[in-house]
């Protein structure tokens, strides 16, 4: 699993770090810092605190996904 945090969009709410603290954490009052490839055993927590996002910041690389679909 891989995500990515759009910092520009985000704007210091910190759900995530409340859902998925093993990997969002904030440094300072508003910094965001997270792991960009946790465990996928974390992915149940990742994928709430991607929907818990008041301005949906977080995404979660759906290429495995699309690899299951993908064309041939």
């Amino acid at each position: 699993m891989r995500i990515v945090v759009d910092l520009n969009r985000c704007q210091g709410y910190a759900q995530c770090v409340y859902l998925a603290h093993e990997v969002f954490r904030l440094s300072g009052q508003e910094a965001l810092t997270y792991e960009p490839n946790p465990d996928d055993e974390r992915r149940l927590q990742v994928e709430r605190a991607a929907v818990a996002c008041p301005v949906h910041a977080i995404v979660i690389d759906r290429l495995e996904g699309a690899e299951r679909g993908g064309a041939s």
